[in-house]
């Protein structure tokens, strides 16, 4: 079954960002006179400095209602936000939480474990006032199901799912269970929450999460390589984190320049990495109403004309975090172009300072 995809233009529905460009990239070239990294931060939070609304417990942990397992699914981002969720939700429920696992997903191939990334260590003592984390389930408990994961009982739960839902549903199978699973768990817990789950993604997000040693050394080697090349700017860069994945691209159904050969490419895409979510009977796709919502990845040309438009002129340094990025041969020009000074990790770093890193990923 092949959905429907409606590609009818209406105004503002089609990609013409190339044209755009075309058409400012000779004023581009003759206004480099604004200086906005002197200006972008000028007005500063009147109120102090940003904190975190954490307060921290003394109180001793209650006896465990039983264990919780998660699968985080998704990128480095909705991972970090499964990880609060899931603290979160174990603290609510009064659970012990095993340190989560991350889905290895069909496009991005990586096999990264939590202590990978995050420093476990620190995550689990950092929590230990407020939430039982442990690596994993006892012995006792793994006997009932066979030593076998797939034999504990996994609740789907619906996106965005309420703590009220969490506490009628799912804790009365807790406490019977005494250990469960949730996969996938990504975006399982809605904004809307009371204020001891909102302390609990607080804490976990501005405290207990920190970097595995070797990623942090590494960052900071990068940080002090920027500052080294943006002497210009008195050690002032962007940082720009693109959006322009191939999964991405596929994800959003969204139509760019690249004709018959991007439509066949895209529709593998989302055929490997989302078996059959978009070829559902009756699935309808319009990607001219997706553009009209603002909900299509900014490619690396709208990026850059995004910049310009603020202000950052073509001596501005700019270090570029994402993955592989869609076409980019192609895709990335018009960004080079704008911001010549424009540095990677590749660009920053040696094959072998990247080695390590390039070993987890596969």
């Amino acid at each position: 079954v092949v959905p429907r995809i409606i590609t009818r233009s209406a105004p503002g529905s089609v990609y013409r960002s190339p044209q755009l460009y075309a058409r400012l990239r000779p004023d581009m070239d003759a206004d480099n006179s604004t200086d906005a990294l002197a200006t972008v931060w000028r007005q500063t939070y009147k109120g102090g400095v940003w904190r975190p609304c954490i307060h921290n417990l003394t109180n001793s942990l209650p006896e465990s209602n039983g264990y919780i397992y998660v699968e985080a699914n998704g990128g480095l981002n909705q991972q970090r936000t499964s990880i609060c969720n899931a603290v979160a939700i174990a603290g609510f429920l009064n659970a012990t939480l095993i340190i989560p696992n991350f889905h290895f997903h069909s496009i991005w191939k990586d096999p990264s474990k939590f202590r990978d990334i995050y420093d476990e260590e620190h995550f689990v003592k950092r929590l230990q006032n407020d939430v039982r984390v442990v690596n994993k389930a006892p012995d006792f408990i793994m006997e009932r199901f066979g030593h076998n994961l797939s034999n504990v009982f996994n609740f789907k739960i619906k996106a965005w799912s309420s703590s009220t839902y969490y506490k009628d549903v799912v804790l009365p199978k807790l406490v019977e269970e005494r250990f469960i699973r949730i996969s996938p768990f990504a975006n399982r817990l809605s904004f809307d929450a009371p204020p001891v789950v909102q302390r609990l993604r607080c804490l976990v997000n501005f405290e207990a999460l920190k970097f595995s040693n070797p990623i942090a050394t590494l960052s900071e080697t990068l940080i002090s390589r920027m500052r080294e090349r943006s002497a210009e700017s008195n050690g002032k860069y962007i940082a720009v984190h693109l959006r322009f994945e191939e999964d991405m691209v596929a994800f959003s159904c969204c139509v760019y320049d690249g004709g018959d050969e991007e439509k066949k490419e895209m529709d593998v895409a989302r055929e490997i990495g989302w078996r059959g979510k978009f070829t559902r009977r009756g699935k309808v796709i319009r990607p001219g109403i997706i553009r009209m919502n603002g909900k299509c990845p900014l490619t690396p040309l709208e990026v850059g004309l995004m910049l310009r438009g603020m202000g950052f002129n073509n001596k501005t340094a700019i270090y570029l975090a994402s993955g592989k990025i869609y076409k980019s041969e192609k895709t990335m020009a018009p960004l080079l172009e704008m911001f010549p000074l424009l540095q990677t990790k590749e660009t920053l770093a040696s094959d072998e300072e990247l080695a390590p890193f390039k070993v987890l990923s596969g």
